[in-house]
């Protein structure tokens, strides 16, 4: 549930939006996402306890790691599903959105090994 829904007590399209990314974090973790964006949301400016979180280890453990082309994907879906999970509506995408950046396909090269990313890199803070 978006974290503005016990406020409002309306859904919108943002917590939809939100709804959406926990979903598709949920797929790649093997369970639920609740801790981690509990963390994020708590330190949105320093990801302290998940500052050096790494991708690989969030990942369903019970998967082999993916690679090459594969590791980019991932490591897109997740960027866009920790996007759409932020905790203030106001900064995440529209559905529209993401639906263009998942139907584009335009995956980057990523800038350095898929067991070095974490999860602040994916978030866009620099640590």
């Amino acid at each position: 549930m978006a974290p503005e829904l016990a406020f409002t007590m309306r859904v919108t399209d943002k917590s939809d939006v939100y709804s959406f990314g926990v979903v598709a974090l949920e797929i790649v973790m093997g369970r639920h996402p609740g801790e981690m964006l509990e963390s994020l949301s708590e330190s949105s400016k320093t990801l302290k306890g998940d500052a050096e979180l790494l991708l690989k280890d969030v990942l369903d453990q019970r998967l082999e790691p993916p690679t090459s082309e594969l590791a980019e994907a991932v490591a897109f879906v997740v960027t866009l599903a920790l996007a759409c999970a932020r905790a203030h509506p106001e900064l995440r995408p529209t559905m529209r959105h993401v639906a263009q950046e998942l139907s584009a396909r335009t995956l980057h090269y990523l800038s350095e090994p898929f067991s070095a990313l974490t999860i602040n890199k994916l978030t866009g803070h620099k640590k």
